[in-house]
Formats: C-alpha cells, structure tokens, sequence
C-alpha cells in the first residue's frame, strides 16, 4: 500500500514521544487479565517476554490458511473526557494483518475501532496512539456514534495475507487531552533568512496548505517544513517542478503552530492558506478539494460531487475485470489507473463535461459496451471488450486476456476539420471515491509514469500499448501539471502523475478516423495492435458471447424485448463478475464468495445451460468448509471466513442438489456427500442449541430455530433469530434427505427426514408464536422484531418451496403490504430514499401468486433505475438522487443479477414443489401472446430442455410443447392468462379439463387448442 505524506507528529498512529498526565492502564505483566479471541480454526496462545518497560506480553498467532481474526481482549471501564489519546507500545513478526484496536460496550453489541489495514508489524518497539480522531462506531445498535463509555478493550489481528506469526504489547496508557482549538486557520505570514513563515498563534491540526505565489516570481522548488515552537524544524514536503500560481499540498495528520516554505531561488510568496484535517485525510478526500477549484471536466465526476456510473468489461472466468465508466474513461483493471479520452477543435479542449454521453451494448446485450460522445463538431464512439488468448476458459482457468479499447472520431460538421484526439492516462480508478468497501475507490497511484509513443509504461512495467504511434507524448507530475511538459517521463512522491498521448487529425466532412490500444487483463505484457486487429478481434468476442448467451432462446414481441436483453446481459455480467471457479456478487466493493450469492447465481447459471460454471463453483467451495461441518458464509483470498450466518449451510446442500438435478452428475454428486452430511450435523447442533426448555419457556418463538446471526443484511448490528436463515435450513434439509435418496443412503435419508419434519414444524410454530407476541397478520423477517421484510420471505417460496405449507392468510397479507407500498413508493418518489433491487425477487413470487398484471407493472418500475439504463444492469443500491454521491455496492451486481434472472425466468417456466409440477406461462401478459406469440426453446429444467410456442388469434390459444423434456410427476401446468374462464379445451385433439384455471399436461410433445 502507498504510503500518504507524512507530516507531523502523529500520523494516526505513530506518536513522538510519551505523553503527558498519561493514565497507566496495563503493563501487560499479568497474561490472567487477558484472553485469547479466536475465529474457526484460528489459534492463538500467549506468552510473557521482556519488554522496553519491564515485563511484556506475547500473542503468538496461527492462521491455518482461512480467513478469521485472533487476539486478546480484557475488561477495561473507561469513561471518556471530550478529547483523548491511548498510547501502547507494539511489535512482531508475520504478514500484513489489519490491525484492529477495539472498544466495547457492557453489553458487548456496540464497538468502536480503529483499523489499520495490511499493517506491518514493526520489529522493533514502537509507539502507536490512537487519538479520539482515529476511532469510529464500527458496529452495534446503539444510535450514539460517540465513545462515552466503554466495559472491554481489544487488540485484534484479522485476516488480510494470514499466515503465522506474533505481535507483542507493553504498556497501555490513556491520556485525556485538551479539546483542539477551533476557529479559523489563519496567521501570520512572514519573509525571513530561511523563507516565507506562518505563525497560526498556537498549535493546531491540519490537513494540508494552498500556497499562493506572485504570477511573476514564482518557485519552481521549495521545501515545506513545521514546528510547534519554531526551533524544531521537520520537513513536510519537498516540491520540484512546481508550476506556480496557486499550489495545493496535501499535510496529512499535521500537528504544528508554524509552517515554513523554503524556496530554492528568490520568490514571492503571497499567502499560505492553512487547511483543516479533511483536506488531506487521504488522497481522495485531497484530490476532491482540489477538483472543487477546477473547471468542471478537469477530473472525474465522482471527484465533483456527482455520482457516476459505470459497467464491467472482462471475459468468462477471467482473474481480472475493467470498468468502463459512463463519461468514457476505462480503467485497465481492478484499483488501477485509468484511460480518458479529450478532443481538442476550433481551439478548445472539451471532456466529459462539454458532450452529451450516451451508452450501449452491442447488439443490445453483449456484455461489450460503448459510450458516445455527441459534441457540435463530431461524435466519439468509445468501445471495450475483452479478448481470452492462449487457449481461452478451460475449468474456469484463462490462460491469457487483453483488454481492447476502441474510439472512433467522426466529423460531423459540413467542412472540414482539424482535431487533436488525445489519450489521458489519468491516476484516477473508474470505481469513484464513494465505493470504500474492500476496494477503496478513486485515486491510483501513479509514482514513476514513462510515455513512448506506443505505451504506457508505470513503474518500469508495460500497462498499455496504443495504435496507431501518437504524435506527441509526455508526462507531468501533479505539482507541475499547469505547465507543459516537455518530457516523457514523470517521477511523482505524490502518486499524481499523468501522462498524455496526442493524435492531430485532419478530417473531411463525414470522414473518420480510429485510434485503439491493449492491455493485459491476465497473462502476457501488452502487445501493439496491428491495422484492422481491433475490429477483427471484436467481432470474434461477439461471436463466443452470443454462443454463451444465446443457448436458451426466447421469442417475444418487442415490449417484451427489454426482458431477454436483460436476461441474457445478465447472464454475461454474472460470468464476467467470477474469478476462476469463483462466483461474486462484484469486482470491486464485493469480490468475494458468498455460499448465498453463489446458490442464488447457480441456480440461474443452471436454468439458462451454464451447468459448468455451477458444477465448478461447487467444487471449489466444497474443500472450504470447516472441519466441524460448518459452511463459511464466504471464502476469498485469505480463505474461508468465520463469521456465523446460519443460511450458509442450506444453501451449499441446495447448491449440491440443484447441480445433480441439472446435470445428473453423480461422480460430483458422491464427492459432495460428505459435505452435506457435515453440513447436515452442523444444522442439527445449532437447532439443538436453541431447542431447549429454557427458550420453551421465556423465548418460545426461538425454540427449534437456527440461533440469531447476521445473514440478513438488516441484522449487521445485532445479529437476529432472521427467517431467511431458517427457510435455507428447510430447504437443506429437504435437499439432503434427496441427495441420499439419490445416492442410496436409506439410513441417512430417514435420519435426516426426522430433522427436516421436526424443523418443518418448529419454524411453522414459531412463526406463529411470533406473528401472535407482536399483533401482526403478515410473515415476519425475524422472531425478535416482527419485522416487515417482504424480499426476505420471498426466499420461502423460491427456492424455500413452502408456499403451500405457510399460513394462507398472513402470506397474502405480506405481499398485499408489500404492492400498497411499492405503489406509494412509485407514484410518490419522495417517499423513499433508496432501495436494493433485490425486490427483483418479488417478481418471482408475484408469478407464483398468480400476480402476472402485478410482476410486470414492478417491472417497469425497476427497469427506470437501472445505471445506465442501455447496460441493462442495477448497482446494489439505487437511490433516489442518482447523482448525489452515495455507496452503491458494485455496479453491476452479480447477485441482484440473479435475482433478476431467476424472476424473469418464472415468467416463462417453474417448478412448484407442492405438486411436483413445471407451471409453464404463468407470467406471460395477454398482450404478448398476440401475432407472433412467444416461443421458447432450451430453457432448462430438472427434466430437461423445455421448448414451447404460444400465441393467440382471434377465437383460440395454440400452445405447443415440444419434445426433449421428461416432464415431472406432476406434469406442466398452464395458467388461464385471460379474464374469464376458458373455453373448449383439446389437447392433442383429446377434450381436456381445467380445474382452478389451471390446465395439467402430462405429456411431450403436446398440441393444446384453447377456445377463448
């Protein structure tokens, strides 16, 4: 990780010296007020040693290849003055961990912390503090954000490169501090022997400073010193290159009551502009006050106080993936720099700002995106794709991917016209500063940049190589970029440089001209693209995606278009979006592996012929579990994490299940066993911990049911006795005593069927002991609450199954509840905020309500707010100031993808447990089934390909079904779609009967007349 400047005497962390009036709180000489934390098969034990103040203490730490935590903790009352410093004394051996210092209430849910991230633990003794400015609520459900009092205090190790190793602690100290003085940073300035000197009349914190330089006697280097007496002097910052006027610099952290500008030849220094902490907190929060002075279009939108948008560009199963952003800039990978294009005419430079941007996908749902810049003088279309080499996805492996960009500048004036295109590599991600989770969004460092006029190179490394040869090149650093720069290469401490690739053009009336480069998304360095290559290329990509994306074949009138578009970019981002074998909610903010994400994806994955990426998620997942059967929520580069979300485990069973159903790979199905009955054993002991006669008699809506965890994300704060977890363990259960049928195991199939009922019925009891307790007539989110949460119950109808088992009554009510308010939330849209489009899961269950009117009315509504709408696609969260900055999660969203997948496919087609039926055209309008009808072909099922035809003339339906699909036992069920009742019924030319306007078919192929 980048260091930021390093100014003062403190930089979060590392203190100067002792402190004064310190408290002593621990010396660490007595192991018996601590104790070891540890997460699933993370250990840790501790030991005494020598350290700088007597005797010490030792955490000696084993990660065992997952991911998890491991540290110490001890009761500790602290009550808390206005302003405060801890002071503790560290060092160690091992890998880069976050290194945590935590605080916690007595009641153990609200805790506040400070985090380090991949901290190197030093091998020396060193100081750290902590100052009230360093720690934040991290997590509980106490509304107070401030530490006013706290009962434990702790020093975590969490999981960032694991591995082996130790930290040890000496004296604990806590010193109350002064409140830091307010007011205005202003003072004195003054020339002197040794340069120009503010004197702020006391110390005080700051961020940063803007120095302002006479226009005409300005420094092109300078060094920037502070001191809190004017005595001691340490250097902030040394500038070379400056390019005079107005200079920001960026003084993270810095404690001082003088700053002092040396120049290095004669200058006149006008003012030094002092600024507060947040100027220069972090890059980003540095880059956005400068953008705040800039001309719009001098950097990114999401620097300006404006949300932007982007998408993802990569190949199937690919390691790594860029972003195209909505404005036309790319960024080359995940955290790197990106790629901006400007257009130079008639004399002015214009940028995203001066155009309109308008975006699409080729052939209008390729996951292959473009942006176009409309301008008075020409259009610029910008296109990426990326390109598997070198023997392409084999198992989820690519040997090789490069990442091809595409711009192609038109004239669009009635006279000829002299252009400058150029090609900005800029030190900015696509991914903005508002996305923070995981991947820090915004700046990427650019410290040693070198131009040629065919590539970028950053660091000494090749990133990029352009076609045709640019004109001209160079390279600045961010100190001396208002100047032209005459040189190719920039070696920049602040990790701002940029670098310019120019093309001059001249262009006839409707004539264009193409510019294109490569990179490497995986594999071999960036070679230059030949003439022609880019296009051929393209076409190519386009060719293996329609082969992916195409295997279940939809026909349907144009207002239907939008859906199958969507359906299959869907399908595409969902492939993208993994790593390997690995499946992901995202690239950025969410690149890792959920069991839910991964369940709820694989089933689509199966539904539209994608069997093999499921059936290799499965068996990478599977080794992750833990050795007593638990399933981790989520596994990622670190391993298999340990935090307790009881979903996990029924949804590794479906998982396993769902993969046989579609395959009826029974090798992979015996390699899973063990898994499911580890998984199976752990379910029981966790519903044996809440089945107690202590919860029979003071908690009686718990007995039975999986313990509380925070699965559900509107639990993060207090973790919740959540139905979603339970409904996934049902479902387990019912998967598991399938997958011993399958494979034979009597014994095991009756054991687990004694769990699956005796579970059926505590939840059934359960929910209504809770609807009872709180007076509700719907079906709760969690037994605690009584919570309204109807996207969470949809999980008990797909792929729950319990749609016939749940009280009638209150499962009507939730989605009754549930359309009232999405119709106050569509016609009134200051009445919400924001949402997830995980309510895409609502439209599944519409369907099976028999809600056709209703699935698609919602439908609409969540097509409005797809980001951009042409790439068919939805963040995690969309609000509704869609340009007021906000974190949205990952755009796209792998898992509301599939969400949106398995619903759009309930239209078509599904299974319904309480019949063993496949419910065909229950989500089909009346309208679409006019003139050409609709047709299907390839839409997998567990009994294989189905295929079908439906259209209506004026006096009959024609449905026919054709061959490939063994149906289930309950044959393929047809939905009366109009209103009334349906007329004389022939299939095969045989009377047939309809019962509850409902029509069962038992055979393939079918031949149904309907009079309407």
């Amino acid at each position: 990780m980048r260091r930021w400047f390093v100014a003062g005497c403190v930089l979060g962390l590392a203190a100067c010296g002792g402190p004064k009036g310190a408290r002593a709180l621990d010396d660490f000489s007595d192991l018996r007020a601590w104790k070891v934390i540890q997460s699933d098969q993370v250990t840790g034990t501790l030991r005494k040693v020598d350290g700088p103040d007597g005797a010490a203490l030792c955490l000696d730490y084993d990660f065992h290849g997952v991911a998890g935590y491991v540290g110490l903790q001890r009761d500790l009352p602290l009550d808390y003055p206005a302003n405060y410093a801890f002071d503790v004394k560290v060092r160690g051996t091992g890998a880069r961990n976050d290194f945590q210092f935590k605080l916690v209430d007595a009641s153990g849910d609200n805790v506040w912390w400070s985090v380090k991230p991949k901290f190197e633990l030093p091998d020396d003794w060193t100081p750290l503090q902590y100052r009230k400015r360093d720690i934040a609520k991290a997590w509980g459900p106490s509304p107070k954000t401030a530490l006013e009092h706290s009962a434990k205090l702790e020093f975590t190790l969490a999981s960032g490169d694991g591995g082996r190793g130790a930290v040890c602690f000496d004296t604990l100290t806590f010193t109350p501090l002064p409140p830091p003085p307010s007011g205005p940073l202003t003072g004195t300035l003054s020339p002197g022997a040794e340069g120009w000197t503010l004197d702020l009349g006391t110390q005080r914190e700051l961020g940063g400073a803007i120095l302002r330089w006479n226009r005409d006697a300005f420094a092109r280097d300078y060094t920037v010193s502070a001191s809190e007496d004017g005595s001691a002097w340490r250097v902030l910052r040394e500038v070379h290159g400056a390019d005079g006027g107005e200079d920001s610099l960026a003084l993270p952290e810095t404690d001082a009551r003088y700053l002092r500008v040396k120049p290095a030849t004669p200058a006149t220094l006008e003012a030094i502009d002092a600024q507060p902490l947040a100027f220069g907190a972090t890059p980003n929060d540095f880059v956005k006050a400068v953008a705040a002075r800039a001309p719009r279009g001098a950097y990114p939108r999401g620097f300006v106080n404006e949300q932007p948008y982007w998408t993802i560009v990569g190949v199937d199963g690919g390691h790594d993936q860029a972003l195209l952003g909505e404005d036309g800039a790319i960024e080359l990978g995940k955290g790197a720099f990106s790629l901006e294009p400007m257009v130079t005419t008639r004399g002015r430079r214009s940028t995203w700002a001066d155009v309109h941007a308008t975006q699409s996908l080729q052939d209008g749902y390729l996951p292959m995106p473009s942006v176009q810049w409309t301008h008075p003088d020409y259009t610029l279309d910008i296109t990426a794709f990326a390109e598997p080499r070198a023997g392409g996805v084999a198992a989820g492996e690519v040997a090789d991917a490069r990442l091809i960009a595409r711009y192609r500048l038109a004239n669009t004036t009635r006279a000829p016209m002299d252009y400058t295109f150029a090609l900005r590599v800029r030190p900015f991600q696509v991914n903005p500063p508002s996305q923070f989770l995981n991947t820090t969004g915004g700046v990427s460092p650019l410290n040693k940049l070198m131009l040629y006029p065919q590539y970028v190179a950053v660091d000494n490394v090749p990133r990029a190589a352009v076609f045709p040869k640019a004109d001209r090149v160079s390279a600045t650093t961010f100190d001396g970029q208002g100047l032209p720069s005459k040189t190719a290469f920039a070696d920049d401490p602040t990790g701002l440089a940029s670098g310019v690739f120019e093309y001059d053009v001249h262009l006839a009336p409707g004539a264009s001209v193409e510019f294109a480069w490569s990179s490497s998304l995986e594999g071999q360095p960036p070679s230059i693209l030949k003439q022609g290559e880019a296009a051929t290329a393209q076409a190519a990509v386009a060719a293996q995606w329609h082969d992916k994306l195409d295997r279940v074949r939809v026909q349907v009138p144009p207002q239907g278009q939008r859906i199958v578009d969507t359906l299959r970019t869907a399908l595409g981002h969902m492939a993208i979006s993994r790593v390997g074998p690995r499946l992901q909610p995202g690239t950025r903010s969410y690149s890792r592996a959920w069991i839910r994400d991964g369940a709820m994806i694989g089933e689509g994955l199966l539904r539209l012929g994608r069997e093999d990426i499921a059936s290799e998620f499965l068996r990478w997942y599977a080794p992750r579990q833990f050795e007593n059967g638990k399933v981790p929520c989520c596994v990622d580069d670190r391993g298999a994490d340990p935090v307790p979300e009881n979903d996990s485990h029924g949804e590794f069973v479906f998982l396993a299940a769902e993969v046989y159903r579609y395959t009826h790979d029974r090798a992979l199905l015996e390699t899973m066993w063990p898994h499911v009955q580890g998984a199976v054993k752990y379910m029981d002991a966790l519903r044996a911990s809440e089945r107690t006669e202590a919860n029979r008699a003071t908690n009686p809506a718990f007995y039975g049911l999986m313990p509380a965890s925070i699965s559900h994300e509107g639990y993060s704060a207090k973790p919740m006795h959540s139905y979603w977890d339970d409904f996934w363990a049902l479902r387990g259960y019912k998967d598991a005593v399938q997958i011993a049928q399958w494979l034979g195991h009597d014994a095991d199939a009756k054991r687990f069927a004694a769990s699956r009922d005796q579970f059926a019925g505590d939840l059934r009891d359960s929910l209504k002991l809770a609807m009872a307790r709180k007076n509700i007539n719907f079906l709760p989110g969690s037994a605690e609450l009584g919570d309204f949460d109807a996207t969470s119950t949809t999980i008990a109808l797909a792929p729950g199954g319990e749609q016939a088992n749940l009280p009638q009554d209150a499962l009507l009510a939730t989605f009754e509840r549930y359309w009232t308010e999405f119709e106050q939330r569509r016609t009134n849209t200051r009445a919400w905020k924001d949402y997830t489009p995980y309510e895409l899961r609502t439209i599944g269950t519409f369907v099976r309500l028999g809600w056709r009117d209703r699935a698609h009315s919602a439908l609409d509504f969540f097509f409005k707010d797809q980001q951009p709408r042409a790439w068919n696609q939805w963040a995690e969260v969309v609000s509704r100031t869609p340009r007021k900055p906000f974190f949205l999660g990952d755009l796209p969203h792998a898992w509301v993808a599939s969400d949106y997948v398995r619903s759009a496919l309930d239209l078509f087609a599904y299974s319904r447990e309480s019949d063993d039926a496949l419910v065909i055209a229950a989500g089909i309008p009346a309208d679409w089934m006019t003139g050409q009808g609709i047709a299907v072909e390839g839409l997998r099922t567990p009994g294989g390909p189905l295929k079908y035809s439906l259209r209506a003339d004026a006096n009959r339906l024609h449905l026919e079904i054709g061959n490939g699909l063994t149906p289930p036992s309950g044959g393929m069920v047809f939905p009366w779609p109009f209103k009334g009742t349906p007329g004389t019924t022939t299939i095969d030319g045989k009377p047939a009967q309809w019962h509850s306007q409902e029509l069962r078919i038992t055979h393939v192929p079918a031949t149904v007349e309907i009079v309407r």
